[in-house]
């Protein structure tokens, strides 16, 4: 599997994905960024409102995911934000069109379950996914996913919610 190292993307950098200017975007980040963060700007005007709701959230929500050790940007995976009021995180990943297929998406997941597990208050991670999305559900198969019921997504309709309990490990 390949390995995935998270660059949070800051307020500015949002901001530049937004505008579309992927130059400003990158140099925020500190990190070369790709056209398909700039594609998916509808997702970086929900995420700046949220950090304005709540600036925790600037710690939780997406990220542009980047394949080591070629260090390039692959997609961007993180949570919907902080966790909820029962210790549950939301967690979402997208990978570009051309790099689908290569086991980022399992990469980008297996990341995100070891920063859930790690983090004190978070007791489980929930996953929302269309039931005609059989490639997402193939990427959280195995990962200790339970399906627990459904709920209407204005955006994608209905949609299976999975919930998998945080894993504790001996640190000794």
């Amino acid at each position: 599997m390949p390995d995935i190292r998270f660059v949070q993307l800051s307020p500015a950098a949002l901001t530049a994905l937004v505008a579309g200017d992927l130059a400003a975007a990158s140099a925020a980040a500190g990190q070369q960024l790709s056209q398909y963060l700039v594609d998916e700007a509808w997702l970086w005007r929900v995420r700046l409102e949220d950090i304005e709701r709540d600036p925790r959230a600037a710690d939780w929500i997406a990220r542009a995911a980047v394949a080591e050790p070629q260090g390039v940007v692959v997609g961007h995976g993180g949570f919907h934000g902080p966790p909820d009021a029962d210790g549950i995180v939301e967690v979402a990943y997208s990978v570009a069109p051309e790099h689908r297929r290569k086991g980022y998406a399992k990469a980008m997941l297996r990341a995100l379950l070891e920063r859930a597990d790690a983090e004190p208050g978070v007791t489980a991670v929930r996953a929302s996914i269309r039931p005609d999305n059989v490639g997402s559900k193939a990427t959280i198969a195995g990962f200790g996913f339970k399906k627990i019921g459904e709920q209407w997504d204005p955006e994608d309709g209905l949609e299976d919610v999975y919930l998998r309990p945080v894993q504790v490990h001996d640190q000794g």
